[in-house]
């Protein structure tokens, strides 16, 4: 009999699937999901991404803004200790392989081990819920995020992406990259980082996640033990970007030019029609997955017509994006005239307009949905992120296969009328110099 009582279950009978949630007296909500599997991952995450730039605190609603690339900040200094120490060497000391990472929604920080978990853990949370910023060590990562920032400058991929989304959006933060600039993160300091950890680091705000072979109680003893017993709660109101962006896009049309030996491209769709509700989001997010294997896999029409006469390379990809704030459907891959098959794209959709979808389409791509949810419990790794993913859209993850279940071949019929406006599409060209 295990000492601790969850405060919700979670079960699959179909997958075979389940896990608990227990809520800590700080507020932190500490999610455990038992799998049979050689390793052990966890992730300690909080809903702060790279778009929670402007927010208000408490009752005062004057909103705080803050620098570009301060949340990505922040996850890098939170791994350097008070005493020096990095936390990144205990855990190599311990056998576990950690990590973190900054999304537009999101931050992390995860390990991954075999042995030795208590030791993990107790180390994931107790650097993560102890903040120690200095001007010295923010003037010493402003120089190394820096080099991190135009890396990622001269790398085609990130620029044709970041292209896209700066010909999407006007305003919106997600037009800039998650690292921020060489000049914003200058303005970066000890004071504002606080600041940041404050608001966003509530324990409230975060969710715990342990997925593989696990005993409950260790876990969590552990956590309790590292854990503070209480925490205030502020509410924070992050600004909603969303609300201020018109449907049709900045800019149809961003190119420049890097070293490629072939032209690459993102074409970008943009929705602005954002549920507030998380499960109507992730609704929407399993009939557009549908509808976008239906129109752009290797299985569909189009594909085979671009790739047949010489159009496209192999490298084709696509995908919809959506959180609470925004959402875009994308497809990428290289060609030696991007804006010949933006157009082919366009006469193929207008095509499916007039002809109408097809149901033997609709059915294979819901099977191809589903068969991809069922494999994303073939790992712990896979578990943790998507769970975490999960739960920072408010949703839950085992109800997506009732989800994906349940979106009907008129529900995509629907959402084929508003997905594909023409002043909805931008064009992002990287060319070979």
């Amino acid at each position: 009999m295990n000492k601790y009582t969850p405060s919700a279950v979670f079960e699959n009978a179909v997958l075979n699937e389940r896990y608990e949630k227990y809520t800590h007296p700080s507020g932190l909500d500490i999610y455990i999901f038992k799998k049979k599997m050689t390793s052990v991952y966890a992730i300690f995450g909080t809903h702060y991404g790279s778009i929670h730039n402007s927010f208000s605190v408490g009752d005062d609603k004057t909103p705080i803004t803050v620098p570009d690339g301060i949340a990505h900040f922040l996850e890098h200094k939170l791994f350097t200790n008070e005493d020096g120490s990095d936390s990144f060497e205990r855990f190599s000391s311990y056998g576990a392989d950690a990590n973190a990472y900054t999304s537009f929604n999101k931050t992390a920080y995860l390990f991954s081990c075999t042995d030795r978990l208590s030791d993990s853990l107790g180390e994931l949370i107790d650097f993560v819920t102890h903040p120690y910023f200095t001007k010295g060590s923010v003037r010493s990562e402003i120089g190394i995020i820096s080099e991190e920032i135009r890396m990622y400058d001269d790398t085609p991929s990130d620029r044709c992406f970041y292209g896209m989304l700066e010909g999407m959006y006007k305003d919106h933060s997600i037009r800039r990259n998650i690292c921020g600039s060489c000049e914003s993160i200058r303005e970066i300091t000890p004071e504002l980082l606080y600041k940041c950890y404050s608001a966003f680091y509530q324990l409230s705000n975060m969710a715990l996640i342990i997925c593989g072979d696990v005993d409950t109680d260790e876990v969590l003893d552990t956590a309790y033990a590292h854990l503070p017993a209480t925490a205030e709660y502020v509410k924070v109101i992050p600004k909603n970007e969303n609300a201020y962006e018109k449907r049709s896009v900045f800019n149809s049309y961003v190119h420049q030019k890097m070293q490629v030996s072939k032209p690459i491209f993102n074409i970008g769709f943009k929705d602005i029609d954002v549920s507030e509700n998380g499960d109507e989001r992730q609704r929407k997010d399993a009939a557009m997955a549908i509808l976008d294997e239906m129109l752009f896999s290797r299985a569909g029409e189009l594909y085979a017509s671009l790739y047949d006469r010489g159009l496209i390379s192999p490298a084709f990809s696509y995908g919809y994006t959506i959180s609470e704030s925004c959402a875009y459907n994308s497809l990428a891959g290289e060609a030696d005239d991007p804006r010949l098959v933006l157009s082919e794209i366009q006469k193929y959709l207008k095509k499916v307009e007039k002809d109408g979808l097809s149901q033997s389409d609709f059915e294979r791509g819901k099977r191809v949905m589903y068969a991809e949810f069922v494999k994303s419990f073939d790992s712990t790794e896979s578990i943790a992120n998507n769970l975490f993913n999960f739960i920072c859209e408010g949703s839950e993850l085992l109800s997506y296969g009732k989800i994906i279940d349940g979106i009907t071949f008129e529900d995509v019929c629907e959402l084929f009328k508003t997905s594909f406006a023409e002043d909805s599409v931008t064009l992002s060209v990287v060319y070979p110099l």
